[in-house]
């Protein structure tokens, strides 16, 4: 399997770090659980798990570092200033790593985004704001609302444009429309062990009630009460999903 790690800088100066794995296919974007960095997918057997897509060049993985320290998990800062420092993130993303993962494929336009936990969140997220980049995003077990998370202090429009259960629900007109016509979001969710406590369960049916009203296309998948919050809950699900993307 064709396997390399880069440094990227963007040019407001974020540094962070992409681990590339395959030779040729559809690249998807992987975003890390909370604090996690390129190598974890990897590490947990996430590569592994759709190890056959990669080497028949159906699909290329591309992991990237979360930046989460300094932004959604620094409990010492209000919400909104973590909503602010998240722009740095959003940054190296959209000028370094999309760059790096075009020129590496061939000027590919259309990447996919995926993510388990709070990297389902990104995912989503990015998907929803750049649906012309990203116009499918593969979620498992995500918690899409920023404000139920450990947090405090007052709300303002960093936090609101950076809250999917917020702005989607203010969706409308030539936005929505166009939005109904690329985007395509997969919300996949176990019922077991610490769904609950993470609220990725209740957000996860939120978020899909919300996307029937908007008209967004999308599927809900819900797994068993036996399917916890999990690496191998994740295995299982993304070897199950991503063959029918790619």
């Amino acid at each position: 399997m064709r396997h390399y790690t880069a440094d990227l800088w963007s040019p407001a100066g974020a540094r962070g770090s992409v681990a590339a794995y395959g030779h040729y296919g559809r690249p998807v974007l992987v975003f890390p659980t909370e604090g996690g960095n390129a190598n974890e997918f990897a590490d947990h057997g996430m590569v592994a798990a759709v190890g056959d897509l990669i080497e028949a060049g159906r699909v290329k993985l591309y992991c990237v570092d979360s930046f989460d320290a300094g932004t959604w998990s620094a409990a010492g800062l209000p919400l909104e200033e973590r909503a602010l420092r998240h722009g740095a993130y959003e940054s190296w993303i959209l000028d370094a790593v999309v760059p790096h993962i075009r020129d590496d494929s061939g000027g590919t336009a259309e990447i996919v985004t995926t993510g388990c936990s709070l990297g389902a969140f990104h995912a989503l997220n990015f998907a929803f704001k750049r649906a012309d980049t990203f116009p499918l995003a593969l979620c498992f077990s995500g918690n899409y609302d920023p404000t139920t998370w450990r947090g405090w202090g007052e709300q303002g429009t960093a936090l609101y444009f950076n809250n999917p259960m917020a702005y989607a629900a203010n969706l409308h007109g030539d936005h929505l429309d166009w939005l109904r016509s690329r985007l395509s979001l997969l919300l996949v969710c176990g019922q077991g062990q610490w769904e609950d406590t993470t609220g990725s369960l209740a957000s996860t049916r939120r978020m899909a009630d919300l996307l029937t009203a908007k008209g967004i296309h999308h599927e809900l998948d819900l797994w068993g009460h036996d399917v916890p919050h999990d690496w191998p809950s994740w295995q299982a699900q993304l070897s199950h999903h991503l063959p029918r993307f790619c």
